[in-house]
């Protein structure tokens, strides 16, 4: 048994020793990943406190479920409700998380991440599910256009 070690590496070391890079490694680009979809950002005219509650009526008009947040943490956690997935017994859900903070010279800028969630066959393998963050879907620009609607609706005298 301490034979075969031994030999694997000796073998293992031979192979290490002398390589040189090859014609191969340098004909093949080196594969990057890029950084996950940054969350997008927009700054609106408003006070925090009235920013956070027009994001919340939107919240509540998309039919998501808050699940985290308040206007003193400046963050509202929606999910979207459960829809079937793509495979027999999985799950589609979509998540939202809203940052609010003071705008770089006035107003409150929001910053808004949305993430897909997709569990397969939950019944073989339970909590099992993947999460990636939504690239090039019209929702970002869809939410921020209702919260900006929102914020006319509720600066208009009563």
């Amino acid at each position: 048994m301490k034979k075969i070690t031994l030999a694997s590496a000796f073998v293992a070391a031979l192979l290490l020793a002398g390589c040189e890079s090859s014609s191969l490694e340098n004909a093949m680009p080196l594969v990057t990943l890029g950084p996950r979809e940054a969350p997008r950002s927009r700054v609106y005219d408003a006070d925090q406190r009235a920013t956070y509650e027009a994001a919340k009526a939107v919240v509540n008009q998309m039919g998501y479920r808050i699940t985290h947040g308040g206007p003193a943490e400046g963050e509202i956690v929606a999910l979207s409700s459960v829809a079937r997935g793509d495979e027999v017994g999985g799950a589609r859900q979509i998540s939202m998380k809203i940052e609010l903070e003071p705008g770089p010279q006035s107003g409150t800028e929001m910053v808004l991440s949305i993430t897909e969630i997709i569990e397969g066959d939950s019944s073989n393998l339970q909590s099992l599910a993947t999460q990636t963050p939504l690239k090039d879907t019209p929702l970002y620009d869809d939410f921020f256009a209702r919260v900006q609607a929102q914020l006319s609706v509720d600066a208009k005298p009563k």
